[in-house]
Parts: structure tokens; sequence; C-alpha cells
């Protein structure tokens, strides 16, 4: 179970994943998916499990001795995320489904209020559809145009060609922290003062970038930041946008119902101030719960900096590893400090749902097929890869086993 020379505690960071127990194939599962999902770590589904078993009520709602603790411990969830993410102040965590809900509000909330026709709004070649689609909509509705900043050839993001798009004067640069297909980390605070000189805003798909790195929003430059639990080790269901206190309490509500206003009239409505003003209806209580647990267990038994150069340390091990394998075609940029995972790859004459379907056999989960990020698929030329991705409990012999499986399909393929 070695990583590196180090003091990270594989070992027992693996102990925490109750699920690492399982085999597939007869042998114990490899699971190098976690760009699409993570594993819930045991402290977080012992948090739901307590919530559901003796707290379970609604939040905000009742002056009974259940509603106040669950109302506890859901606004203690969003003190974790806060704290985590570095907010300046807790009311800039708004509480969403996932990082595919935190970009709609934006484009939906802020976009709609600020942008018009003949703006120009600034996407990367490397977006996810989730950073992606909510643009283009708010294009079609109010007449703006899209920009494209593109990736070189290594799979990083062109600087300098991202550098003249935002002499075009665009509204909003939309732009992933790290690549989910490439691995691609992006000097963000760099970028986002480029952006902040050219007067646009940058909304940040923070999906892949949060479980990686160390996070001090309050500083990096972005304005909005998106996040998802089920990336984190928490549940499937939630997630957070963090945003700047001043722009999120300019922005209209993005749902309206229950729990958002202050007042409601035949008259009319008054809306309740951030973060609530953008949490419409009963939220998902256990979730944010879990995902709370789920950032203490990060912060108190790793650190994000630990968890930071574990993951550069397996992809790199990874990257060194693929290259061995002949035949294999891998994305994204070189080996170096700033590549982390994941790391997306084909087989030269195999579709990548077949390489997906012969590791499985080897008890190996990857992702195959184009990551919803089609646009970056068309720029390298290919219309799906296979991708392993990392988390805290991901080994090096996890990698040996993965390059022992495309090696085997090599020889069912007969290449």
């Amino acid at each position: 179970m070695t990583v590196t020379a180090g003091t990270f505690p594989i070992e027992r960071v693996r102990e925490q994943f109750p699920v690492l127990a399982r085999e597939v194939s007869g042998v114990p599962v490899a699971y190098l998916d976690s760009g699409a999902s993570s594993q819930q770590v045991l402290a977080s589904i012992e948090a739901v499990d307590d919530y559901e078993r003796r707290h379970h009520s609604n939040v905000h709602r009742g002056s009974h001795t259940l509603s106040g603790e669950a109302t506890a411990a859901y606004e203690g969830a969003r003190d974790t995320v806060a704290r985590h993410v570095g907010a300046a102040d807790r009311r800039e965590v708004v509480f969403v489904r996932n990082a595919t809900e935190a970009l709609n509000l934006v484009a939906r909330a802020w976009g709609d209020a600020n942008v018009g026709a003949g703006d120009r709004i600034l996407l990367t070649e490397m977006e996810h559809h989730s950073n992606i689609v909510p643009w283009q909509q708010l294009a079609e509705r109010v007449g703006a145009e899209i920009d494209w900043a593109p990736v070189d050839e290594e799979g990083a993001l062109d600087l300098d060609a991202l550098r003249a798009l935002l002499g075009r004067g665009p509204k909003v640069l939309a732009i992933t922290h790290v690549s989910n297909v490439l691995g691609t980390e992006n000097p963000l605070a760099e970028i986002a003062a480029w952006a902040h000189e050219a007067g646009a805003i940058v909304v940040a798909d923070g999906a892949q970038g949060a479980p990686k790195l160390p996070l001090d929003l309050g500083s990096l430059g972005v304005d909005f930041y998106a996040i998802t639990g089920h990336k984190l080790y928490a549940p499937t269901g939630i997630g957070a946008l963090w945003g700047r206190l001043d722009l999120l309490r300019a922005m209209p509500p993005f749902l309206g119902g229950g729990s958002m206003i202050r007042k409601v009239t035949r008259a009319g409505t008054t809306y309740a101030d951030v973060p609530a003003r953008f949490e419409a209806g009963t939220p998902a209580i256990a979730q944010a719960i879990g995902m709370g647990a789920a950032l203490d267990w990060l912060d108190g038994e790793l650190g994000m900096e630990a968890v930071r150069d574990h993951e550069r340390a397996i992809a790199d091990y990874t990257l060194g590893r693929l290259a061995e394998v002949p035949g294999l075609r891998i994305f994204g940029p070189p080996r170096g400090p700033e590549r982390l995972g994941p790391v997306s790859f084909e087989l030269e004459g195999v579709h990548a749902h077949d390489v997906s379907e012969i590791l499985d056999r080897h008890g190996v989960a990857v992702r195959a097929g184009h990551h919803c990020a089609q646009v970056l698929m068309e720029r390298l030329g290919v219309a799906a890869t296979a991708r392993a991705s990392f988390g805290v409990y991901t080994t090096t012999e996890e990698i040996d086993r993965l390059a022992c499986g495309l090696e085997d399909a090599r020889r069912v393929f007969g290449l």
C-alpha cells in the first residue's frame, strides 16, 4: 500500500472508507473514479446516521428541541464549509445540490441582472458542461456573445490567448480550477487579477479543485467558487456556492418559496438576506451535515496541504507508470509541480469503454466517455477517453494494478 516516501497515513486513511473492503472480480476494489464521485468517509456516514436516528427534523421552522438540534447541526455545517474554504463571512456560503446548481445559480441570478445584448462571456475549452451550458443559455436569453480561451498542445490553458480575449472586455470569465479531464491546475489568482483589470468577474468551477487543494477564497481573487460534496468524501445531493458577500446581496433570488422570504403579502414579497435568499424550501439537511463532517475529517485528520501533496505524488507516479505501457496516449500536461489528477488516456485501437470493461475484470474502476467535456474532446481530437482519478485513499499499488490491467487489454486486443 505504499504511496511515496513521506508521512501520509495511507493505511489509517483507508480504514475510514468502508467500501474499500469490497471485492470486485475476486480482488479488492481499486477505486480510481473519485473524479466522478469520491467514496464517502466514515465520519460523514456516521454523522448522517446520527442525524437520521436522533435529530431528524426540519430546520429554521420549529421551536421544539429536535428542530433546534437539526438547525444547529445544519448551520454548523455552514460554519465548517466557510472555515474550510477561507470565507471571510459565513453568509458567503450558500448550500445547493451540487456544483452544477451553484454555477446555474450564478448564471441566472447574477447573469440575468448584469449581462445584456452584445456583452461578451469568456469560457475555456477545458470546461465541464456545467460551466458551459448555463452560460450558453444566458447568451441565448439576452443576446450575448461567447469567446473561447484555447488549450495548448500539452493540455494547459493558453494564457497569452486568454489575456488577449480579456482585452475584448467580457462581463464574466467562467473557468475551472482543475480540469476534470486533463488534471491541469489553472493559476486562478493570476488569472483573476487579469480578469478584474479587464472589468470581468470570475466564476470558478471548483468541483475538482476543492478535493485536492487548500483554499483561501477570500484572498484567491475569484468572485464565485462552486464545490460539490460528492467529490469531497461526503454524500451526493449537497454542494455549496461561495460568493463575495456584496455580489450575493445584490443578486435576486434563483428560486422562490419557503425559507427565502422575509414577508409575503398579496402585494408582493420581501426576500430574506443571504444566504437564505438562495435556499428556497426544505434543504438537504442530512447531506449538509454529512459534508460538514467530511470537511472536519479532512481538516482535522489530514490537512489540505497533505492532501494536495498526496494527490500530486499519485498523479506523478501514474504518469510515470503509464508511460511504460506501449501504445498508450496520455492527455494533459507532463509531469510537474502543477500537474494534478485525473489522468486521461486512450489505448491505440481500443475504445475507452472496452478498456474500462477489461480493467473492471481486474477490480480496477475507471471512468470512460467524454467526461461531460465534449468541447475539450473535440479539441483533443477524440470521442472519448478512459480516466483514472484519485482520492486520499489511492495507493501506488492500485496504479500498478491499473498498468497491469492495461497490459491485459493490449493482450486481449492483440496489440
